[in-house]
């Protein structure tokens, strides 16, 4: 008996959820779960559908794209554990609660390999027996360094690249060559705060609330589509360090949750949004 998940994105119309899993029933595919969303602003419609039985791929799909409409995007995706390559700089908090989450099965991924700019991390990733690459960028211009890291990354084929408190700007080529599949947290609540020292920021601003924000990377710095974010509460006698340090509970939890979103197939980019089934 295989699982896999059907992911139906397409222009509305009457009857989709009917026409899909009568498909699927024709298929002697049994439906374990189903969740469907309509962006009545674009006349969008959005389903995600567990399945169950025995798969011919094609035929199945083939048949989906005679009954929805032109224009429809459609993907049917194996569930199980996918492969990550965490990158990272030097704080450690978002990579040592990703490594213990896969370590103990809370997160269905397999860490293929960590790739550092700095040497600090590289004790704590090889506790976990994964593979650490070092790549300095000092000397580099950005092209050549990232060179290098794609080098490394292509050479490991991860589903996901999770930036994991990575703190470089990526290239616009960089993005292009993972479109989709770089995941950033952003130590702010965005839109606010963007760039570079948000804890300052929101500090000298006196904000009541920070937050943290995971999102897909695009070549808008810190602008791409948002998966996942939470908050906690601060008042004036927070100073920029104390806010910092509150801020890096909400980074690792709202980037794991993210993490466990996407590894789990409910995640559907929409233009520069996302719908999140949860």
């Amino acid at each position: 008996m295989q699982k896999k998940i059907l992911l139906t994105d397409c222009p509305d119309a009457k009857g989709l959820i009917a026409k899909i899993t009568n498909i699927c029933f024709k298929h002697q595919l049994n439906v374990t779960k189903n969740d469907e969303f309509v962006d009545r602003e674009q006349g969008r419609f959005f389903m995600r559908t567990a399945l169950e039985g025995n798969f011919n791929d094609a035929t199945l799909l083939e048949d989906l794209d005679m009954a929805l409409p032109e224009g429809a995007e459609r993907r049917l995706v194996a569930s199980g554990r996918k492969r990550l390559v965490l990158m990272v700089t030097r704080e450690s908090h978002c990579l040592g609660d990703i490594l213990i989450k896969c370590y103990a099965g809370a997160l269905d991924a397999e860490i293929a390999a960590v790739i550092g700019n700095h040497p600090d991390l590289g004790a704590l990733v090889e506790k976990f027996d994964i593979p650490f690459h070092c790549l300095p960028a000092e000397g580099l211009d950005r092209t050549r360094h990232e060179a290098q890291v794609i080098a490394l990354v292509d050479e490991y084929r991860p589903d996901y690249l999770v930036l994991a408190k990575y703190m470089r700007v990526l290239t616009p080529d960089f993005v292009t060559r993972y479109r989709r599949r770089i995941v950033n947290i952003h130590h702010s609540f965005l839109p606010a705060f963007v760039g570079a020292r948000p804890y300052q920021q929101a500090f000298m601003r006196g904000v009541k609330i920070i937050g943290a924000t995971a999102h897909f990377v695009t070549d808008d710095l810190d602008e791409g589509p948002i998966i996942e974010q939470d908050i906690t509460r601060v008042d004036h006698g927070h100073s920029a360090a104390d806010m910092a340090a509150a801020g890096r509970d909400v980074e690792k939890l709202v980037l794991s949750r993210a993490l466990e979103l996407l590894l789990q197939e409910r995640v559907f980019i929409h233009g520069n949004k996302t719908v999140v089934f949860k």
